[in-house]
């Protein structure tokens, strides 16, 4: 294009200086054809104009999304107090832990019941609820949903145990019942309610696993040391959310529903949900969750992990699965396996609330004296280590960062899968403040920004 301007304007500069006799010898066609050349070449100045406007208001629009998280939903240091709990019953074993972080407000909620009410003891249900633009909806989800789930018909069904279908069945029919309750709530408080919450949970009956989805929050089955099953996140820019969020008059843009939420189902959320002719699962946003039926394996079941993504953020399905198996080794202590989750989430870059559950079967694994030893080994080396990084600065003490960062370089052994250097910062970090009682309070211990 840049080629043919310059072309216009040199012949337009020698079409000024010629004399009429001359413009005549030229003749009628060429006037034409230079005249035709030069309106396509205006055309297509004009369609570049109007695509770089375009792409300027799509790049504002994002800087503005970004600048939103960055000015108003971030903590100059993250909160890094926790709320954990622990339970067992049913042949299970539980341990949870909850972070804030870097966020300005906690929106994380879960649940943990070992045994429900109607003929049910030998079940059990967990979740976590990831809120976002407030907590109201995970807090309601957390107190009433598993009442709205077992409560139903489509789920009590006949009678006598509820079968496969029925199960299922109710789960979705408890969704859609608890959203709607919500909306009818909030509408009723004049100041309708704007929060959502995603969920991801288990039921467990002693012949089957429910794996129960609504959004992004994530829920994995580790089997015979492998991940054996995971949930899929419901995102805006999957195909079919995408056609569905299309046929209710929406649009996907910067992989969000309507350039703003970033997903695709959600119970809650309830701007998304007004589509006049639309049921409530054919929305902008759908209440409606996936559930998965799974036969459980006695001998080959260890355990199961439900987190919200701001662990899915910076962990992978194997890695978080390798990682919690090798804390499994070295410890039986579920709420200190769950406080080392959330931790290296942190340290490897997460800034979102972060809440995991840990739900071991009979045959998760169980300490190892070995992996005590080697854990021991690596703690001991790391401290060395650090002990040699600071005596060869010389003058001075270097900051946390140029540890941490030196170490990285480094191949060290035996670092645990998944969470690697990260997973042990806490550890190098206690020797650095050992070593240097008197640090500088702004090389902040829980800044990861430059980190690595």
């Amino acid at each position: 294009m840049y080629c043919f301007r310059r072309k216009w304007v040199a012949e337009a500069v020698i079409w000024t200086r010629l004399g009429k006799s001359e413009k005549r010898k030229m003749g009628k066609k060429e006037i034409k054809r230079q005249k035709k050349e030069r309106r396509v070449i205006r055309g297509r100045e004009e369609r570049r104009g109007g695509q770089k406007k375009r792409i300027s208001v799509r790049k504002k629009h994002e800087t503005d999304l970004e600048d939103q998280d960055i000015m108003g939903a971030f903590l100059d240091k993250p909160k890094m107090e926790k709320h954990n709990a622990q339970g067992q019953g049913n042949g299970l074993r539980y341990g949870l832990s909850s972070m804030q972080g870097w966020r300005v407000e906690m929106e994380d909620a879960h649940t943990a019941v070992i045994g429900l009410p109607s003929g049910l003891e030998t079940w059990s249900f967990f979740a976590v609820y990831d809120g976002h633009a407030g907590s109201q909806v995970a807090k309601y989800c957390c107190e009433h949903l598993l009442d709205h789930i077992t409560n139903n018909q489509d789920f009590k069904g006949s009678t006598g145990a509820p079968s496969v279908e029925n199960v299922k069945n109710g789960i979705r029919t408890g969704f859609l019942e608890i959203d709607e309750h919500m909306r009818v709530m909030s509408e009723k408080k004049h100041g309708a309610d704007r929060s959502g919450s995603t969920a991801v949970g288990v039921l467990i009956s002693p012949q089957h696993t429910y794996f129960i989805n609504c959004g992004d929050s994530r829920g994995l089955l580790c089997r015979n040391r492998k991940v054996y099953f995971f949930t899929q996140d419901h995102k805006p820019s999957n195909p079919l959310e995408k056609e569905r969020i299309q046929n209710a008059g929406g649009s996907v843009m910067i992989q969000r529903v309507n350039g703003s939420l970033a997903v695709s189902r959600a119970l809650g959320d309830f701007d998304y949900k007004c589509v006049h002719g639309k049921g409530p699962t054919e929305q902008l946003v759908s209440p409606e969750p996936e559930v998965h039926d799974i036969e459980r394996s006695e001998e080959d079941d260890q355990f199961i992990i439900l987190a919200c993504d701001g662990i899915w953020d910076v962990m992978g399905n194997e890695e978080l699965c390798d990682f919690v198996r090798s804390r499994l080794e070295v410890t039986d202590d579920l709420e200190k396996v769950c406080n080392e989750v959330v931790d290296t989430c942190l340290y490897k870059g997460s800034r979102d609330n972060m809440s995991v559950i840990l739900i071991c079967f009979p045959n998760a694994p169980k300490v190892s004296p070995e992996a005590v030893k080697k854990e021991a080994e690596l703690d001991k080396y790391l401290e060395s280590r650090v002990e040699e990084i600071i005596k060869k600065q010389g003058e001075g003490v270097p900051d946390l960062v140029h540890v941490m960062r030196t170490l990285a370089s480094e191949n060290i052994p035996s670092l645990p899968p998944g969470g690697e250097l990260a997973s042990k910062r806490n550890v190098i970090e206690a020797v650095y403040n050992r070593l240097n009682p008197y640090k500088n309070d702004d090389t902040d211990s829980t800044s990861t920004d430059d980190m690595w």
